[in-house]
């Protein structure tokens, strides 16, 4: 591995030193959300929650779009794309803080914690997960979990936040010693989010071990799962801390599992995903209207995923997303629990009559949803398949999904107007939003790589 120091450090300390740069900063980055993510979100409130105010984040008075190609593919992943929103580098899909021949960049919270700035770095997914990562480590690949958990325990983070820390365990399963670096570290590692908030010094926040539906999640939203801390939660507690212990500080906040839901293609998942990021920006703007002199706070994404777009449906009476409000789980958990039900010997599927119901109670079949009779006896027929147990599946990205599931939920979109261009990534441009000290800087077309750029020369007159 290479090493050097950022190009932005100029740019920083030349912009730190005039003293106008904000001594508030809030980056929050909403994994996989597109320009019709939003879009469909802004629908969903002014159509179903008949507000004529849309998300936050669109109400602010900066709006631009940034570019997202990575130096491998124009289709970026979310560590090429994470680096380049930390560093202002361009990499290669996979890598994480380091330029294609593996020279190390740094992000720019190297130079504002060389500041005296405090920092905070917070997600509903896996803290050691590509976005939250580029923040704090170099590694050539985003699945070297362990060593980005190294690199996080002697990293000077004052608030980590996530799902959990993955290189807590080897590939078999057994604990490695990275829980221990954390503690030679003096940093606390708990899962009460209360002795998070008070805790007096470092401090990693981790969800609820045993109700966690996976290492990789806090889980959706949609599914509202008690115990686990929220990210508007988690958002709040960060900010308590630093603006207890810090006058400056720097919050990366990241709504990770939008880019979970949408790589499952799961419409209702994504827009509440999306009103629960929306939450969380209000934590932050909250306190932007007490220190608005003082405070600059930005959104993007790292990427688009799937290709979220409101469409025609597949009839004349659809595109209605007051139907969204009809499912009640996640097409995540909802094929979890298939494929338990599927590995318990001991368990029945009921006949297709008396399954219906629970489509009646989970989706409104037959109240907002409703199918054509071919519809119905296809999805019958795929039901039928799960249930004799003879369907192989079909992998995404962080699931695999019986073809009933599949069938299900694309229905149950189109049925409210959403579709896809897939379950991958594209290319589409994200959207940007900023509001505060130097806010002005971000409006038109962004570069990704010129989103930390201007964060460092906010204020500086630049």
């Amino acid at each position: 591995m290479k090493f050097r120091l950022s190009l932005l450090t100029a740019l920083s300390f030349a912009a730190l030193s005039l003293g106008a740069a904000p001594r508030y900063v809030f980056y929050f980055i909403g994994d996989g959300m597109g320009m019709g993510h939003v879009t469909t979100a802004q629908t969903y409130f002014r159509d179903v929650l008949k507000t004529d105010k849309p998300p936050l984040m669109m109400s602010f008075p900066v709006a631009g779009i940034a570019t997202t190609y990575s130096a491998s593919s124009p289709v970026t992943d979310s560590a090429a794309a994470g680096t380049a929103l930390s560093t202002g580098h361009k990499t290669k899909n996979g890598m994480i803080g380091m330029t294609p021949d593996t020279t190390a960049v740094y992000s720019i919270t190297r130079d504002l914690l060389r500041e005296g700035y405090g920092l905070g770095i917070v997600t509903n997914v896996a803290p050691d997960d590509a976005t939250p990562a580029a923040f704090y480590a170099n590694v050539e690949s985003r699945k070297m979990f362990y060593e980005i958990d190294c690199q996080a325990a002697e990293y000077p983070i004052d608030f980590l936040a996530g799902a959990s820390l993955r290189g807590a365990k080897d590939k078999g399963g057994k604990p490695t010693d990275v829980i221990d670096r954390f503690k030679k570290n003096h940093v606390t590692v708990t899962r009460d989010l209360n002795a998070a908030r008070d805790c007096k010094g470092r401090v990693v926040l981790l969800g609820n071990d045993d109700i966690n539906l996976n290492d990789n999640d806090l889980g959706f939203a949609i599914d509202s799962i008690a115990g686990n801390p929220t990210l508007p939660q988690i958002t709040e507690a960060c900010l308590d801390k630093l603006a207890r212990d810090h006058d400056k500080f720097f919050m990366m906040v990241e709504g990770g599992n939008i880019d979970h839901a949408a790589h499952a293609n799961d419409g209702a998942a994504v827009i509440m995903g999306i009103i629960e990021f929306n939450k969380a920006i209000e934590v932050a703007y909250k306190f932007y209207l007490a220190h608005p002199d003082e405070t600059l706070i930005v959104i993007t994404a790292d990427h688009d995923t799937g290709g979220m777009a409101l469409s025609g449906g597949y009839s004349a009476d659809n595109n209605d997303l007051s139907k969204i409000n009809c499912q009640r789980i996640s097409k995540d958990r909802f094929t979890d629990e298939m494929k338990a039900k599927i590995k318990d010997p001991n368990y029945a599927f009921p006949s297709w009559k008396d399954y219906r119901k629970n489509l009646e109670r989970d989706f409104g079949l037959d109240r907002a949803f409703t199918l054509t009779p071919e519809q119905e006896a296809d999805l019958q027929k795929s039901y039928e398949q799960v249930a004799g147990r003879n369907d192989v599946g079909e992998k995404g990205l962080y699931n695999t999904f019986d073809t009933f599931t599949r069938e299900l939920y694309r229905l149950f979109d189109l049925s409210c107007g959403i579709k896809w261009i897939s379950g991958s990534h594209s290319g589409n441009p994200v959207p940007v939003y900023a509001v505060g000290v130097g806010a002005e800087q971000f409006s038109s077309l962004n570069n990704n790589t010129d989103i930390p750029r201007k964060i460092l020369k906010a204020g500086a007159g630049n």
